[in-house]
């Protein structure tokens, strides 16, 4: 009977700190949203995110070791579903041109109501970049780049497209989604009074015009054919 006590006891002990444990790490997150929100990447400071969710510096780097892996797991979820519904379009096999018009429409979309992070997520990506001095590496936990994987839908896309002949084989996967994520970060940061339509016809364009041009052909010399794609 004793045995079975202090079982419970250890049980009950082990979800309270799991619980104060999470609890912690949604103060963390919310309290670097705002922040990087606020006063974006490089005002931003650790032990301030620490100060406003009532936690010490050690607790904050205990649960994200750096800046850079804190704006990651920020960002994460707030493209997260966005990148889940490629995947599913991929899975069941939709018309690779319907699906990438709909994820960069929606993608963009997202990025835009979240422009401030964005922004955030871009200088830290960038910096993550210069300080490593190459592309991601996926066993890098801190790398924002591999937290927040903004190419994978695109690239998944695309490969899955060229492999099918319904789009062009060059430029490869890897390259044209890079393309493509770069260019939406920089506008949503040189742009920011552009709506999200137009900086989707944009990318959609640019994409298409190297993979699939048939499509802007087709729509003769004044054709737009993704305008208003959002």
């Amino acid at each position: 009977m004793k045995d079975a006590r202090d079982t419970r006891m250890g049980d009950a002990h082990t979800r309270a700190a799991r619980t104060k444990r999470d609890r912690t790490r949604r103060a963390l997150l919310d309290s670097a949203a705002a922040a990087f929100s606020a006063r974006g990447w490089l005002q931003t400071r650790v032990e301030d995110v620490a100060a406003a969710a009532g936690v010490s510096t050690a607790t904050a780097y205990n649960h994200f070791p750096t800046k850079h892996a804190l704006i990651g797991h920020v960002y994460a979820p707030l493209v997260g579903p966005v990148l889940a519904q490629a995947a599913i379009d991929l899975d069941q096999g939709r018309p690779v041109v319907d699906a990438l018009i709909d994820h960069i429409g929606a993608l963009t979309r997202v990025c835009w109501r979240y422009r401030a992070l964005t922004a955030a997520f871009c200088a830290a990506a960038q910096d993550y970049t210069i300080r490593v001095g190459g592309p991601p590496r996926p066993d890098d936990e801190q790398d924002p780049r591999i937290l927040v994987p903004l190419t994978s839908a695109i690239h998944g896309l695309v490969t899955y497209g060229q492999l099918a002949g319904a789009l062009h084989a060059y430029p490869p996967a890897t390259e044209i989604s890079g393309f493509i994520i770069n260019l939406l970060l920089i506008r949503s940061i040189n742009r920011p009074h552009e709506p999200h339509e137009q900086a989707a016809e944009l990318l959609l364009t640019m994409l298409f015009g190297a993979l699939r041009p048939e499509l802007l052909v087709a729509g003769g010399a004044a054709g737009r054919p993704f305008r208003r794609t959002g």
